[in-house]
């Protein structure tokens, strides 16, 4: 998308020149395009894990350390019943869960 601005003042003198600078600071462009920032969804929390550690996390481990940070968490619609036993995250994945908040800037 593309937006122009036709900025007009009137003025006595016609030869009076205004000049705008405009700060693209913080704005990132593709071809042009904009381009937002990436949500860190546990989608794209996971996608990264795997793309910078080669391994797996699940959702469940995401959770345990948002619960150890004290992150907000989203509802969880299949809750299960709470009998039998939870897997706990491992210390190698905890730590790339944690390098994934940071590179989210959750903490």
């Amino acid at each position: 998308m593309e937006t122009c601005a036709l900025l007009v003042r009137e003025s006595a003198q016609d030869d009076e020149v205004v000049s705008i600078k405009v700060a693209l600071d913080g704005i990132e462009l593709d071809q042009g395009r904009y381009v937002p920032p990436e949500k860190p969804t546990y989608k794209n929390i996971k996608q990264w894990i795997l793309d910078k550690y080669g391994f797996k996390v699940s959702t469940l481990y995401i959770a345990q350390i948002k619960d150890k940070v004290g992150l907000e968490k989203r509802k969880n619609y299949n809750p299960g019943s709470g009998e039998g036993k939870i897997p706990i995250c491992p210390p190698e994945k905890e730590e790339a869960i944690m390098d994934a908040f940071r590179h989210y800037h959750l903490i």
